[in-house]
């Protein structure tokens, strides 16, 4: 027998679903047959196949709410939420501006708040309710040198997944998705190249990185009645995650966060 999720008639927002992991949760959600918005800071020339675009900073509540109610005056409703809007460039947390790191907490932990806050107020009206889905990392879960501020962040988002699901429930379910390495279009540029990509993959016990579309599957199922008993949970997206550092250690020389010269 198989099974088949139909969202048709649902309306979902994905945030920073533009590019990236988000282009994948949003393409996926078009094709579960739903209405799909997506939100970034920046206009795009062309709203990708079956989507709607419009600009937003999540990290500015005003604008935030400016786009829940946008949305809902189009549509009528808000039935899903996705926050994947997030990122950070690698910076050591000593070396980096304390502006540096409050954007970055602003963007990964307060910006989701804002979002769901706001769709809260929508989704507890609803008979239906709703689903928030934060798009979560494994760096919530292990250290995150060289994007510390993104991992404590990401932890944020975990605590704050719990905690929305008891506050929020029954009406509104909340998870969150632990995403581990996967390839978009700067997998390369940001991992050095096509070939120390492979090395890395090498290291995932499932052989290579998520593409996006599985992360957005994950999102899917979360987001549909197959998961209607499914709330504070975070779900593992990481192909099974990573190995103990041990495993390598013949191969390190040095500390590779030490001052230079420092050996481990």
């Amino acid at each position: 027998m198989s099974i088949t999720i139909d969202l048709s008639g649902r309306v979902v927002l994905v945030t920073g679903g533009s590019q990236g992991i988000g282009a994948g949760i949003a393409r996926r959600f078009v094709d579960a047959g739903a209405t799909v918005v997506t939100c970034a800071r920046r206009p795009v020339a062309e709203a990708a196949p079956g989507t709607e675009h419009r600009t937003c900073d999540v990290r500015d509540p005003d604008d935030v709410a400016a786009l829940v109610d946008g949305i809902v005056a189009d549509h009528g409703r808000l039935d899903v939420v996705v926050n994947n809007a997030g990122g950070a460039p690698y910076a050591l947390a000593a070396d980096a501006s304390d502006r540096f790191h409050e954007k970055i907490v602003g963007l990964n932990l307060l910006g989701p708040l804002a979002v769901a806050r706001a769709a809260y107020a929508v989704m507890r009206e609803q008979e239906s309710g709703g689903a928030i889905i934060n798009v979560s990392s494994i760096s919530a879960s292990r250290p995150s040198p060289g994007t510390a501020s993104y991992g404590a962040a990401k932890a944020g988002v975990n605590s704050l997944t719990t905690s929305l699901a008891q506050e929020w429930g029954p009406r509104v379910r909340v998870n969150s998705i632990d995403v581990g390495l996967c390839r978009t279009e700067n997998t390369a540029d940001h991992y050095g190249g096509d070939e120390q990509v492979r090395r890395i993959e090498r290291t995932i016990p499932l052989g290579r990185m998520a593409e996006p579309a599985e992360i957005g599957d994950v999102a899917v199922f979360l987001a549909s009645p197959m998961a209607s008993y499914v709330s504070g949970a975070h779900v593992g997206c990481h192909g099974g995650g990573e190995p103990p550092i041990f495993h390598f250690a013949d191969q390190i020389e040095t500390h590779p966060f030490a001052p230079e010269g420092v050996t481990s």
